[in-house]
């Protein structure tokens, strides 16, 4: 692989774990998304589906099962499956489906699906790489390949395409709900090798950093990824019991990089908040912030903590260390404002009015904000 291409395939692997670490309170809304239309059926089965209902919608289609960490994969075979490619289908361990891909070994030639084709020329790669595929019905050897990214508010769709822009020929295509979006990229080694190698035998041309595996262990990254989408609610209503068993479960599979330790205590400290458990959440905040110390996220939760406990001082003094490394941090200066509310109304005025400004034209802080408008009234007689 060229410099240029691993140092994007470098690139594209911190983007995608920065984007799974972030978020608090909520699914994450990304702006400006790509167009995503297509004419190419694939997904059938939708997002967060029961195990048994995925069985019930294909009765007649022979499927193999393995285990997927603590979850499982269903395989139906190209030869049987209706979408003429490999299909696998991943479920976690409460039996939703969180991902499933598509693999095509000899390449599908995207030319009858113009929709598709369309979307795929407003794209810009995510990441190229030279890639050899033992089947594809070119016979290209090291022929280009890209990764394109598109998706909604909650799911991430991911294409692998060879071939020209005039005439791409897709060989993989996924579908995850993002907080999965790194264990099921295309480029993951062993997604790689189903194209590589489909039959188990000698396979195409493998470079040694081409689809190079998580560093992290895969027990973690998958509990983390359980844990937020149960906390975020991507699979419907919020559940902390799940979030809080997950995160327990990511923490003692033994990460190795402290961002991603130290954000599972804070996610699990969130978790224990949530249950009502507020010395367990005080004691994981604290865990984060001694591995990784100064992050505004989690002296404003662990604020929010101390002042569930009656800590007024305690909280104040959080809120205040949040807002002085992110004076731009809004959510910390509204519960700064409410802290100092009681004893120092004129700082509580000004507090108010940065964060006014701070969400301005933002819709998801319209409700907190109108609150805002009424208490600055109230402060001003």
């Amino acid at each position: 692989m060229s410099r240029a291409f691993a140092n994007l395939a470098s690139s594209c692997r911190a983007m995608l774990a920065l984007a799974l670490l972030s978020g608090c309170g909520t699914a994450s809304v990304r702006p400006d998304l790509p167009p995503s239309e297509s004419d190419l059926t694939l997904l059938k089965s939708a997002l967060c589906e029961r195990t048994a209902d995925f069985h019930a919608k294909l009765p007649a289609a022979p499927k193999a099962g393995r285990a997927w960490g603590s979850g499982q994969e269903i395989r139906i075979q190209q030869a049987q499956s209706a979408s003429h490619a490999d299909e696998s289908y991943f479920f976690d361990e409460d039996g939703r489906l969180v991902g499933a891909l598509f693999t095509f070994p000899q390449g599908l030639d995207l030319t009858p699906y113009p929709v598709l084709r369309r979307t795929l020329s407003q794209l810009k790669p995510s990441l190229e790489f030279y890639l050899t595929v033992a089947q594809l019905a070119t016979k290209a050897n090291m022929d280009t390949s890209a990764l394109f990214e598109t998706g909604d508010e909650k799911s991430t769709t991911q294409y692998l395409v060879t071939g020209s822009r005039e005439r791409p020929i897709l060989l993989a295509a996924s579908f995850t709900i993002d907080p999965y979006v790194r264990l099921f990229s295309p480029y993951r080694r062993e997604f790689l090798d189903r194209l590589r190698n489909p039959s188990g035998g000698a396979g195409g041309r493998t470079v040694e950093s081409q689809g190079s595996e998580d560093r992290e262990p895969f027990v973690s990254l998958q509990q983390f990824a359980r844990g937020q989408a149960a906390q975020l609610a991507y699979c419907g209503d919020k559940n902390y019991d799940i979030a809080a068993d997950a995160y327990q479960k990511a923490i003692a599979g033994g990460f190795t990089n402290k961002v991603w330790l130290a954000e599972a205590h804070h996610k699990l400290g969130l978790a224990w908040e949530a249950k009502g458990e507020l010395e367990k959440a005080k004691a994981e905040m604290l865990q984060s912030l001694a591995i990784r110390p100064n992050i505004p996220e989690v002296l404003n939760n662990l604020g929010t903590v101390h002042e569930k406990m009656g800590d007024k001082a305690a909280a104040l003094g959080l809120f205040e260390r949040a807002v002085t490394l992110r004076p731009n941090y809004a959510v910390a200066r509204y519960n700064l404002a409410e802290a100092y509310e009681p004893t120092n109304p004129k700082r509580a005025l000004a507090e108010y009015e940065t964060f006014l400004a701070l969400v301005e034209g933002n819709p998801d802080e319209e409700a907190r904000a109108a609150h805002v408008r009424e208490r600055i009234k109230l402060l001003k007689r």
